[in-house]
């Protein structure tokens, strides 16, 4: 009987959330746990590249950018809708400039 599933093997963009203090844990999992896998892949992969060289105030403006709505973010990011002014911040041109860089699959 195949109960047994084993833990994934980690990928170069997971860090090691050991490492990691609480604050910085919090944001990853936030970012990896959207919502939507089209979410949790193009914010969550950012996040896990990101996350344990970001400053405390870069750590504030990725609070900020993960407070906006999946389907906003997601748009932004993939360049389907631009930023809107009032919406517009370095960490959220941060993030879509690498979401472009890399592809929408990541890669």
């Amino acid at each position: 009987m195949g109960l047994y599933m084993p833990a994934r093997a980690r990928s170069a963009d997971m860090p090691d959330t050991t490492e990691l203090d609480a604050r910085r844990r919090r944001l990853l999992f936030r970012a990896r746990h959207r919502g939507t896998k089209e979410a949790d892949l193009l914010i969550g992969g950012f996040v896990a590249r990101c996350i344990a060289t970001l400053s405390d105030s870069e750590l504030d403006e990725l609070e900020a950018v993960l407070e906006h709505p999946d389907v906003d973010l997601a748009d932004w990011l993939s360049g389907r809708r631009p930023v809107p002014a009032d919406r517009d911040s370095p960490m959220l041109r941060r993030m879509a400039a690498e979401v472009a860089g890399r592809g929408m699959a990541g890669g």
